[in-house]
């Protein structure tokens, strides 16, 4: 069995592997991706709940047989069961359900808290505002409490400090992202880069046990904007969920829960009319489609159009922060709950209910509904995220390519060498950049089948232009067949071609190996029209 920390446990049916031998010799080239086409993997998907009255007080003490877990509208038997009472874990006896894997009983549970900062968003006094008031919260975490800081700048994302418990190190990791330089961008564009570093992290930071919980530094993400909108008409979701759905879908993926914090504050408190008094002689009137539904005129004073926009721009960020808390079991941190994000996120982080259910894996990219109920409570309130996406291996090594991009390669990521040659030119405009791979067979597994050893890998490449505005990928089977095992050392080349308009990229590669299910990246590079030198 193969466990990723935190939410998913995979568990690949390895017995197809035993069928090697017998596949016969015909075919060869696709005969190792039908083995595992007809596998179906299970992995435990891990759902934190929150209970609470009506008056958000946490009730406690129940049991697996209060709640009812469905997805796709489907009831699924509950499989792990773990009640986290302040910091403790807590089992409860129930038939045909185990305590949740690395839990044990009353022992304390702990809390990684991933802090990203988005400085490409920010602007330098709110940004500081929020992180001093982190750095006065850091004695509320507990002795098995873990943190750590990352801040993005538009083209990388620099870890300021990795997992620790140490409020030294935790202050000084501060201290130095209080004196890092913002931008204050805004924009699709912008918030674009900062929500696939953000997704990037998430994938690439490795966790340890215990709950994960991103506190996200957001200084005015993009929100869809229209004529409707500044009117009152509401926010547009699908708009939101398109912008910002790959970081709903990796939190989902591996565990963690949103914790947003809306850094820019309170920015425009709209004004309560009440009663409207009588109509006073003279007076003037005007529409005003921000306060009301329909064509209803009020007396002076009027908001002012700017006062209009302001408040309906800083309720569309609200509602992104909103989304995003919302999909994942998170809190958002709206206006003042800023100057106690880590206050608020420790204390709701502290008791909880962890359920687990096995959940087969298809791998087509399909996003499964999930809903907690109580059964026969139904004053009480249940908070949980909404949903887990069976995600491709495609899309798993795309992400791990983006991390890459940002991150750089991390430390326990296999290498792979990757070797561009000199551009020529494919058309207007147009480049064609000849690429070889070098694939170390030490690293990667061959299959013996009928007296061949086989295997197809998965070679990939991202390249993006350093206004990360034009990418391209690139995919292509790598079909290996030998006559003999390969020796100690050996090392097959790949080569094919990239094609890239004709201006400087920053690429990463990989090759997948499904027989080991490991990924081998290279390392970060660049690629010119005129050196073609990495």
């Amino acid at each position: 069995m193969r466990k990723t920390q935190a939410s998913i446990t995979f568990r690949p049916v390895l017995a197809t592997l035993l069928l090697c031998a017998a596949v016969p010799a015909s075919g060869q080239e696709s005969a190792v991706m039908e083995l595992f086409s007809d596998s179906v993997d299970v992995r435990v998907v891990n759902v934190e709940v929150v209970v609470t009255d009506r008056k958000g007080n946490r009730i406690r003490g129940l049991e697996p047989d209060d709640f009812e877990l469905l997805v796709d509208r489907q009831p699924v038997p509950i499989a792990y069961f773990t009640e986290v009472d302040e910091g403790y874990a807590k089992t409860a006896a129930a038939d045909g359900i185990a305590n949740v894997q690395s839990l044990a009983h009353n022992e304390p549970v702990g809390t990684n808290y991933l802090i990203f900062i988005d400085d490409l968003s920010a602007i330098r006094g709110r940004r500081n505002r929020v992180l001093s008031r982190l750095d006065q919260d850091l004695r509320l975490l507990s002795p098995t409490d873990r943190a750590a800081i990352v801040a993005f700048d538009g083209r990388s994302v620099s870890r300021l400090t990795d997992w620790t418990n140490s409020h030294y190190q935790l202050r000084t990791a501060l201290l130095e992202a209080q004196m890092r330089p913002t931008f204050g961008r805004r924009g699709a564009e912008a918030t674009r880069r900062a929500v696939m570093a953000a997704t990037a992290t998430i994938r690439s930071v490795t966790r340890g046990p215990g709950r994960n919980v991103l506190l996200l530094l957001a200084d005015s993400w993009s929100a869809p904007s229209a004529v409707w909108d500044v009117l009152g008409s509401g926010l547009a979701r699908p708009n939101i969920e398109s912008l910002y759905s790959p970081l709903v879908h990796a939190a989902n993926r591996v565990g963690y829960s949103l914790y947003p914090v809306d850094v820019a504050g309170l920015q425009y408190r709209q004004r309560s009319y009440g009663r409207l008094p009588p109509i006073p002689a003279g007076g003037y009137y005007a529409y005003s489609g921000g306060d009301t539904r329909g064509s209803t005129m009020y007396p002076p004073p009027w908001p002012s159009m700017q006062e209009i926009m302001a408040g309906s721009y800083e309720e569309r960020q609200h509602d992104v922060l909103r989304f995003l808390a919302e999909e994942t079991g998170g809190r958002p941190m709206l206006n003042a709950f800023r100057s106690k994000a880590l206050s608020e996120t420790v204390a709701d982080t502290r008791s909880y209910y962890w359920l687990g259910f096995d959940a087969p894996q298809s791998r087509d990219d399909e996003l499964h509904d999930i809903r907690v109920r109580l059964v026969g409570k139904r004053k009480l309130r249940v908070r949980s995220r909404e949903h887990y996406l069976d995600m491709s291996k495609g899309t798993e090594i795309d992400m791990r390519l983006e991390a890459s991009m940002l991150f750089g390669n991390a430390p326990d990521t296999d290498p792979l060498d990757v070797r561009l040659g000199t551009p020529r030119k494919a058309g207007f405009r147009r480049i064609s950049v000849p690429v070889e791979v070098v694939i170390p067979l030490d690293e990667v597994t061959l299959l013996p089948m009928d007296g061949k050893w086989v295997n197809d890998f998965e070679f990939r490449i991202s390249a993006v232009d350093k206004w990360d505005i034009l990418s391209k990928k690139l995919v292509r089977k790598v079909p290996v067949v030998r006559s003999e095992a390969p020796a100690p050392g050996e090392t097959f080349v790949y080569e094919t071609d990239l094609r890239l308009r004709k201006r400087e990229y920053r690429y990463v590669a990989a090759v997948y190996d499904p027989v080991t299910d490991r990924t081998l990246v290279s390392a970060r590079g660049v690629v010119s029209p005129r050196s073609g030198r990495p």
